[in-house]
């Protein structure tokens, strides 16, 4: 992961300076692509392992 954000960034600051060629562009476009469904996957993994829990409340009269 890692080194995919890496790679990302310096696709990223290639473009805001000189430009990318066609190839880069795709590349660029790929890792994003995997980038994201890798943090979905994450965010949802740690959605699934979210256990609530509802402590019984005593009913006041």
């Amino acid at each position: 992961m890692g080194q995919l954000i890496t790679r990302i960034n310096e696709l990223s600051r290639k473009h805001k300076t000189e430009g990318l060629t066609p190839e880069e562009t795709v590349e660029r476009d790929e890792l994003r692509k995997k980038y994201l469904e890798n943090f979905r996957s994450n965010f949802r993994q740690q959605l699934d392992n979210i256990e609530f829990v509802d402590e019984p409340q005593e009913k006041k009269q």
